[in-house]
């Protein structure tokens, strides 16, 4: 890995227009009408006084791969998702036109066979007014990039969740096809989609997108504390400790920490894995 290269690396600016069909995607790839009489869904997949899910701001003026430049020299076939941590500071309107800015916030050395910890930022920033409508980290694990140096800011490791998670509990049922209609949003990776790969990748079958299961997460927040409403959510981290089988069935769990602060962690119920941990929110 060329520690010096990445430094030094300026990411472009990227522009995205999106508009109801890219939010209403976004939300019947995250489960949202699942069942067609569920009129609290309606929200977010009708167009008529349409919502937008939080959570849809990762998918915003996201970067191209940089890490596939062999200049670079990171094994980018080595790169998991490994956290990922979004901040709305307006609410997203249900269409528009966004700048975001992308920068390497660092990368955190584990050492020689341990990897290494790339961290990013990006904000968005509405392209009419100027406000900056979002904060975006993610936290990529390079597996086979340690001990080879690192540069810039280290995140803080989230903490354990102390205790029982039964403030409330939620599940929801993912599809079969889940990972096809999600890849949609514009993660192409044919990890969620072709099962020869996935088989060579260590997987049974096609996975999950992480940020599929981090938006059934999502949703379970604003089910579960919002009563709906997306412009009460203010911030949200998760960290994937597991991939999701579409198929499954997710259980998340909540720890209330006060009226505007809350822990979680997701399950697989059927195969009693963790699959996001160490996770937490903030309410407005």
């Amino acid at each position: 890995m060329k520690i010096a290269q990445i430094e030094q690396l300026a990411l472009d600016p990227v522009k995205q227009s999106y508009d109801h069909r890219d939010v209403i995607l976004y939300a019947l790839g995250i489960g949202y009408g699942a069942d067609p009489l569920a009129e609290e869904d309606l929200p977010f997949v009708y167009e008529r006084d349409l919502h937008c899910v939080p959570a849809f701001a990762n998918l915003l003026c996201e970067t191209p791969l940089w890490q596939k430049d062999p200049a670079f020299g990171i094994d980018w076939q080595g790169i998991l998702h490994a956290e990922q941590y979004f901040e709305l500071h307006r609410p997203l309107p249900p269409r528009g036109d966004v700048w975001g800015f992308s920068s390497i916030i660092g990368i955190e050395d584990k050492g020689a066979g341990r990897g290494a910890l790339l961290h990013q930022r990006r904000n968005l920033v509405d392209a009419s007014s100027g406000d900056v409508l979002a904060t975006i980290r993610a936290t990529m694990f390079l597996r086979n990039n340690g001990g080879q140096g690192g540069f810039g800011q280290s995140i803080a490791p989230p903490a354990p969740i102390e205790g029982p998670a039964n403030d409330r509990i939620l599940e929801y049922a993912t599809l079969p096809g889940q990972a096809l209609l999600y890849r949609l949003n514009g993660d192409w990776n044919p990890l969620h989609a072709d099962p020869a790969i996935a088989r060579q990748a260590g997987f049974e079958r096609p996975i999950l997108h992480g940020l599929c299961t981090q938006g059934i997460a999502c949703r379970a927040l604003l089910d579960a504390y919002c009563g709906g409403d997306p412009t009460r959510l203010k911030s949200m981290f998760v960290r994937f400790s597991r991939p999701v089988m579409p198929g499954e069935t997710i259980r998340i769990e909540f720890q209330k920490q006060s009226e505007t602060s809350l822990r979680f962690r997701a399950i697989s119920k059927e195969r009693d894995l963790v699959v996001l941990d160490r996770c937490s929110a903030e309410l407005h």
